[in-house]
């Protein structure tokens, strides 16, 4: 009886998926997410049309990009860094997940805030 009421329990906890593209681009895009890493500020991405992003580690400056997916991953492409930045996107209720897929101290981003506001971006620097 024991061992049923354990089953029945776990069936009734709901796994989060990985997300995929469509549901990916559903959420996130007309959006801006701030995201946390270890108890702290991390850094902010603007999901735009087209599948094009803005990303800041919340300094005013951003770096444009783009995101695909690849292998059931988001892969994000910025103009400062070439190579790919590949993540599993799991939505929990309490927002997002983001898992690198690579080898990396920070490998897990969580969702602070959602907002359809603007990144905050300053212009270029001059003279600097």
């Amino acid at each position: 009886m024991r061992a049923l009421i354990l089953v029945i329990a776990a069936l009734g906890t709901p796994a989060h998926a990985q997300m995929r593209a469509a549901e990916f681009d559903a959420y996130t895009r007309g959006h801006t997410f701030h995201y946390g890493a270890g108890g702290q500020a991390y850094g902010g991405e603007e999901y735009l049309d087209g599948r094009r992003v803005r990303w800041s580690f919340l300094d005013g400056e951003c770096q444009e990009g783009y995101w695909y997916e690849q292998d059931e991953l988001i892969c994000f492409v910025y103009e400062n860094r070439p190579d790919p930045q590949c993540w599993s996107f799991e939505r929990t209720g309490n927002g997002l997940i983001a898992r690198f897929a690579g080898d990396t101290a920070m490998s897990e981003l969580y969702e602070v805030e959602k907002s359809s506001e603007p990144l905050l971006c300053l212009g270029p620097r001059i003279g600097a």
